[in-house]
């Protein structure tokens, strides 16, 4: 009897202890395994794909800005719209249409009128300025007539420089672009990571993540205009002023190494 009673009381511990065994034993495994995809986790590489293409630009915006002083406004005015007929006369010989062209507004100024300024200087009152602006998908026509402003000046024309003035070259493409660039520098980055992983004995896993970069458009030559070029009278260092741009994009991605 009293053998008959131990073994019941045996029978459930074994069944506990045989359970508590193979929690351990479940608990263990699935603790190594995260830790295992823990450290896998961590073992990653950053690379980047670069790629550059040169490009013309496919249009070209070019205001003229004039001006005439003097202290008969009607004078003044009057030689102005001799300077906007002498100009649109330049244009039209340089093959450039009426259609390709806009007339700005008349800007008048009177320097007594100026409350802040006055007429302490002794120069002439009024100050009349108009500009003429091109705008055309013929950008080698432009590039050409660029170069001859200098006969407006010939003509007495007072071409104003600055900033905003001068011809600016325009490329309009980089959205038929944008999927072959994008493609090609995760092929890069793909390749830069398969080179990293060789080096250190490893695998390119699947892909962390990823950020296709921000597209950049500068001058292909990394300076302002084109040799000769002149601009319409206004020097200017940006990017707009040259016909080839370079389009550039860098791809970062990260990659999971294995072993």
């Amino acid at each position: 009897m009293d053998t008959m009673r131990d073994r019941d009381l045996l029978a459930p511990a074994a069944v506990t202890g045989g359970c508590l065994l193979l929690g351990l034993v479940l608990g263990g495994w699935l603790l190594g395994s995260q830790i295992k995809e823990t450290r896998l986790a961590d073992r990653y590489v950053t690379v980047k794909g670069l790629v550059e293409r040169t490009v013309k630009s496919d249009s070209a915006l070019w205001p003229v800005t004039f001006k005439e002083s003097g202290n008969d406004l009607q004078q003044v005015y009057a030689k102005s719209e001799e300077d906007r007929v002498a100009v649109l006369k330049f244009f039209s010989q340089q093959g450039i249409t009426a259609q390709e062209t806009t007339i700005g507004q008349i800007q008048v100024t009177d320097k007594q009128a100026n409350e802040y300024g006055g007429n302490n200087n002794g120069g002439p009152r009024y100050i009349v300025q108009q500009t003429v602006t091109v705008s055309s998908n013929d950008v080698d026509k432009i590039a050409k007539a660029g170069q001859k402003t200098a006969q407006l000046l010939q003509a007495g024309i007072l071409v104003v420089g600055g900033y905003g003035q001068g011809i600016r070259y325009i490329f309009n493409g980089l959205n038929a672009l944008k999927p072959d660039m994008i493609t090609e520098a995760t092929k890069n980055a793909r390749a830069s990571a398969d080179r990293f992983a060789a080096d250190s004995g490893s695998q390119v896993g699947s892909i962390r993540s990823a950020n296709q970069g921000v597209f950049s458009i500068s001058a292909a030559d990394g300076g302002g205009g084109a040799p000769g070029e002149e601009g319409g009278g206004g020097a200017t260092t940006s990017p707009d002023a040259s016909m080839m741009k370079k389009v550039r994009v860098v791809a970062t991605v990260d990659y999971y190494l294995a072993k």
